[in-house]
């Protein structure tokens, strides 16, 4: 199995997120873009940049945060290094997602949607991966891991119990 990432996301300053707000001044048409970009650096969407952006941009807050909202893949929380997408897709659920899902849980330490004090891992699900063939699916980061079962959610994640 692959290594997972360890990639450290920075804890934003206000002067971070007004330098990369500024790069975007005037330009409604770049609200997903700036989403991504602050998503990249900083891991997330920091939740005191929304009426910042509203402003650079000439919208609302609640516009912006209704785009935030309205996309599951963007964040106003900090994220765990590796997030960990479990799919509940009925290729998956038949496969035996459910318990593939239940032994993430058992192993990270979580329940859907958190995640761990020390932000190494987020568990989420998400109702298609869109690789039905390889059922049932994982995804960490950018990686799909296909064909699970016990054993490889064991090498997966497993080795995270005998670190702490």
């Amino acid at each position: 199995m692959a290594k997972l990432k360890t990639k450290i996301k920075a804890e934003p300053s206000l002067a971070q997120i007004g330098k990369l707000v500024a790069e975007y001044r005037g330009q409604k048409w770049a609200l997903i873009p700036l989403f991504q970009v602050m998503q990249d650096e900083f891991g997330y969407i920091p939740p005191e940049s929304i009426d910042l952006i509203a402003k650079a941009l000439g919208l609302f807050p609640v516009q912006v945060q209704g785009v935030i909202s309205f996309y599951a893949q963007l964040y106003t929380k900090p994220q765990g290094r590796n997030v960990v997408r479990v799919c509940r897709g009925t290729a998956c659920h038949v496969r035996g997602g459910k318990t593939i899902l239940k032994l993430a849980k058992q192993y990270l330490g979580l329940e859907e949607g958190e995640t761990t004090p020390d932000y190494e891992y987020t568990l989420e699900t998400v109702a298609c991966i869109g690789v039905c063939a390889l059922a049932p699916n994982i995804v960490i980061g950018t990686t799909t891991y296909g064909h699970m079962n016990p054993k490889k959610v064991a090498q997966l994640l497993g080795e995270r119990k005998g670190r702490e």
